[in-house]
């Protein structure tokens, strides 16, 4: 085929067929043709759109344009969790326990961050010993011990999606549904499970700010999920303010734990139970949500969640005592200072984006992939949308190892509080629920 004829028929808004689209997949993944050419077809896609079939076919072409591991060797049904992200979103290191130990089996690649923090593998690297990087065999072993396992993304997994991300990020083509949804899609398909929860997260902290625009890549995404064979539910959430009160690695596990502990904040132990019991579902040990989320319910009040978490730390050479005692095993920053509340009233905002940015500020997220981060740095929210406040009051403590780097953080998230003298009516937690008619 001709790369520039191809170009042209989604320039002119026309239909790209199945073998056009399986070409330019192919072709970008061998270099047979130039950056610049691949990224003029993703502007044109970007521009004019792609229709459900052709979002389907993108995806399934990405999906094999890389390895795809056979988890048949691991009994039972599969399945597989993935959030778009947010300030804050720890979920998956409290819900997929949760839901392995009721059960489900969890075998998840996850990638590192890119932002305000690291992402589930950077948060697993704060725990002493933790291997991220398992062959597949090992991989699938811990899966078949303890029902669950969390490793770091193999380079080769949907390769056709690295080469359109980067080119999309320097193109200003990254906010497609289309585009997102295949780049997701294709991922989560490559990794073979037989079911997949899709956290989308709506809200000012999140990707996706507007829930119109929220429900429209939910709904993508599971009509991608029933075309290729899945049961696929996307959960869309609510991230007007960061998740849980803790934001940084270090961080973020002890509060996973604290969750599995029983003793979380209340909205990220509601999402994380809601989610794992939506995962309890899809794996067929609960007859419905509500069924999977009280079966969630008893795993975190009984201990199971925790002691799934111990096991698959220890089942992949981590410190099992972190889930003991966090802050002995995996340590505090350096310094720490608290943010205080300057006037009476309720907090009736927290811009989750600022207080990323003071996370990252803090040393908590990279700016560039190869940004070496400080697991420790972060920040504790004392305070939550609705809670009352007077003058002295701890807002948020912010934690580094450097104190340059304190200072500048201290400052930005000062500014991500809104106080006023109203409490705010309060919002839901789960905005919606969408599937894909497979279950």
């Amino acid at each position: 085929m001709d790369i520039s004829e191809v170009i042209k028929v989604k320039r002119d808004g026309g239909k790209l067929s199945k073998e056009e689209i399986e070409w330019f997949v192919s072709a970008s993944t061998s270099h047979e043709i130039a950056d610049y050419q691949i990224s003029a077809m993703l502007m044109a896609m970007f521009i004019n759109g792609l229709d459900d079939e052709e979002t389907a076919q993108l995806t399934i072409a990405m999906r094999d344009s890389g390895e795809k591991p056979d988890l048949s060797s691991i009994p039972g049904i599969k399945v597989d969790k993935h959030s778009t992200g947010g300030v804050g979103d720890k979920t998956t290191l409290s819900a997929c326990p949760l839901a392995a130990a009721c059960g489900a089996k969890v075998a998840k690649m996850s990638g590192r961050g890119l932002g305000f923090t690291g992402g589930t593998v950077d948060k697993l690297s704060a725990v002493p010993g933790y291997v991220t990087a398992l062959s597949e065999e090992e991989f699938f072993d811990v899966v078949r011990k303890t029902g669950i396992s969390v490793v770091s993304q193999t380079k080769n997994i949907a390769a056709a999606d690295k080469i359109f991300y980067a080119l999309r990020d320097v193109t200003a083509t990254v906010d497609s549904i289309p585009l997102i949804s295949a780049s997701i899609m294709s991922k989560k398909l490559a990794l073979g499970s037989d079911a997949i929860l899709l956290d989308v997260k709506c809200g000012e902290a999140a990707f996706m700010n507007d829930i119109d625009e929220a429900g429209k890549l939910a709904r993508t995404m599971t009509e991608i999920g029933a075309r290729a064979g899945k049961k696929v539910v996307a959960m869309i959430t609510a991230m007007d303010q960061p998740l849980g009160k803790a934001v940084g690695n270090t961080l973020e596990v002890k509060e996973a734990i604290e969750v599995l502990k029983g003793n979380g904040p209340e909205d990220i132990t509601e999402l994380s139970v809601s989610i794992a019991g939506m995962m309890i579902y899809l794996a067929e040990k609960a007859e419905s949500h509500e069924q999977g989320k009280a079966m969630a319910a008893e795993a975190l009040k009984d201990g199971r969640g925790l002691m799934k978490l111990k096991e698959m730390i220890e089942g992949q050479g981590g410190d099992p005592a972190v889930c003991d005692d966090p802050d002995a095993v995996m340590g505090t920053a350096k310094y720490s200072r608290d943010v205080v509340c300057k006037t009476d009233g309720y907090v009736n905002k927290i811009h989750g984006v600022t207080i990323g940015l003071a996370s990252m500020n803090a040393g908590a997220g990279r700016k560039k992939m190869d940004d070496v981060i400080d697991l420790r740095a972060g920040i504790i929210l004392e305070k939550k949308v609705g809670d009352a406040v007077s003058v002295g009051n701890t807002l948020c403590t912010v934690f580094a190892d450097d104190e340059t780097k304190l200072e500048e953080a201290c400052r930005t998230a000062e500014s991500a509080f809104v106080i006023e003298e109203c409490a705010p009516e309060k919002t839901p937690l789960i905005l919606d629920i969408v599937t894909n008619g497979s279950i």
